[in-house]
């Protein structure tokens, strides 16, 4: 991995960063990938996003790490950690984001170990996620081990609003 490091954010930390987070999503979903939201894509829903995003860290519902150089917030990835008094041991990974200035240089890897690692680190021994079928984040989660359990077609709309696309799920026990 280039000269990178791996944050994990307070929420004071993610505060300061919220120009760059929105900055990171809509480069993301202006690029295609599917996480969660369609063309265009602008910075009044990127940022509608993050509010609510920074809130939960605020309330200890997720974490939130980044992959930074000294210039750019060029990756994060989530953990949302489940609330449910049965569920303590796990927690959702959601929305790895890597800008598209910045791929090819191993930072979603990276940022997936450092969630699991975190993962470990609070108590949460079971991950799971969702991803868009064949898509290159499918075949990261595949290399890093995770398991696929399932697919449902026509899950979501693609990034281009055009057409739907399957979803395949995954989850990994630590």
């Amino acid at each position: 991995m280039s000269n990178h490091t791996i944050n994990l954010l307070t929420p004071d930390q993610a505060e300061a960063r919220r120009r760059a987070l929105i900055d990171l999503l809509v480069d993301c979903v202006e690029g295609g990938d599917s996480v969660n939201f369609v063309w265009p894509m602008n910075r009044a829903k990127a940022q509608a996003w993050w509010e609510g995003a920074l809130a939960s860290l605020g309330r200890g519902e997720r974490l939130i790490l980044t992959a930074e150089t000294e210039r750019n917030v060029d990756g994060s990835v989530q953990l949302i950690l489940a609330h449910q008094e049965n569920q303590f041991f796990r927690a959702d990974l959601v929305k790895l984001l890597v800008h598209r200035r910045a791929r090819r240089q191993g930072l979603g890897s990276a940022l997936m170990r450092a969630a699991e690692n975190e993962a470990l680190r609070i108590g949460r021994r079971l991950l799971t996620l969702d991803t868009e079928t064949g898509s290159p984040a499918e075949r990261l989660y595949t290399r890093l081990g995770w398991t696929k359990y399932g697919e449902v077609p026509g899950y979501a709309m693609r990034a281009d609003n055009c057409s739907r696309t399957a979803a395949s799920f995954f989850f990994k026990a630590l």
